[in-house]
């Protein structure tokens, strides 16, 4: 029994990062993404925005850089597999930088140009470097932080081009936190919000995995 509940839990984690399919592959997704993108208009970024992009781009990176870590650690299905897909969103959110003549963080893994997430990078490969358990939770807890600041910066923001991409890294943290809780949950661990409130936390748990861009 517990042999096809972890299957289930691995196919579900495997579907879980393939959100916005293959950014760098230049596979269908990739062109759809990129045409649907161009139809939106550059237009002026108000410093909330500038900041939105400086962050995510950043934050996107410590996802992807704190999962490639855990997951040479632990060999975990969905750090290995989720960390492709935080490279698709570092992928996109560098489409939104360049669009507006912003710089890209080409830094090694585990390097930052802000302070605040380097730190934040520390602290979690450290908690992440305990057992499995903490390590699955450290995967929820980014997801958790994403969803937050992408809805905040959504709020905030105006540009479709911005809306479009923030709208399918949140659909796409909804999906990551599924997967992270889905295999927590089978290790014996459970996770409680820190950033979303408890309430949408449960509908996104609650919830089956979502496909396709949205618009």
């Amino acid at each position: 029994m517990k042999k096809l509940i972890l299957t289930s839990v691995l196919v579900g984690s495997l579907f879980a990062w393939g959100g916005m399919g293959m950014m760098r592959g230049g596979g269908n997704c990739n062109s759809q993404f990129t045409s649907i993108l161009n139809q939106y208009p550059i237009q002026s970024l108000s410093k909330q925005e500038k900041d939105a992009l400086t962050h995510m781009a950043e934050e996107e990176k410590l996802a992807r850089d704190v999962y490639i870590t855990l997951g040479n650690l632990w060999q975990l299905r969905p750090f290995l597999n989720i960390q492709k897909a935080e490279q698709h969103h570092m992928d996109m959110v560098d489409m939104l930088l360049r669009r507006y003549g912003m710089k890209i963080n080409n830094l090694p893994v585990g390097k930052f140009h802000d302070a605040k997430v380097q730190e934040l990078y520390n602290k979690l490969v450290k908690m992440g470097s305990k057992d499995r358990i903490e390590a699955l939770k450290v995967g929820a807890l980014i997801e958790d932080l994403d969803i937050y600041d992408l809805e905040k910066y959504m709020s905030e923001a105006d540009n479709k081009d911005i809306l479009f991409v923030f709208k399918n890294l949140t659909k796409g943290s909804r999906n990551h936190m599924r997967a992270f809780i889905r295999t927590l949950k089978y290790y014996g661990g459970n996770y409680t919000p820190q950033y979303i409130s408890q309430s949408e936390f449960d509908s996104i748990v609650n919830s089956g995995m979502e496909r396709g861009m949205i618009r």
